[in-house]
């Protein structure tokens, strides 16, 4: 699997996510058991506890999502795409594990496994900048 193809797998599975949370929410606000802006950041979770974390894991794909976009197209833009294509995956694969512990609880023990496979990704994005810089 190569850089892009992972950029593209993370940014379908960003458009999934953000359905999967949001879907239910249509039917809420459209017969008026609830605001529009009941989910407002800020505002206290609305709703069932796996579809806040499932927005939260979602809030943490996002944000890590745009970082290895610049370094996947710029590896491709300077046909350098073989320096990270192998690591590409492992980052795929960490953020897999963050969003499933996520899913499943909150607990200290698995806030240390989402930890874990967050600096996983981070390292990765490292290693991949060093070898394009």
């Amino acid at each position: 699997m190569t850089g892009i193809e992972t950029l593209l797998l993370l940014a379908g599975l960003a458009v999934v996510m953000a359905l999967a949370y949001a879907g239910p929410r249509v039917p809420a606000v459209l017969t008026g058991s609830q605001p529009a802006d009941a989910w407002t950041r800020g505002n206290a979770p609305v709703g069932p506890g796996l579809l806040t974390r499932l927005q939260h894991a979602h809030y943490n794909l996002l944000e890590t999502l745009p970082v290895f976009a610049v370094v996947v197209l710029v590896a491709a833009v300077t046909d350098r795409s073989g320096l990270i294509d192998g690591l590409a995956p492992y980052i795929l694969f960490a953020r897999l594990i963050q969003i499933a512990v996520h899913l499943i609880g909150t607990s200290f023990p698995l806030v240390l496994v989402r930890a874990t496979a967050f600096v996983v990704q981070m390292v990765l994005l490292l290693i991949m900048l060093s070898k394009l810089i």
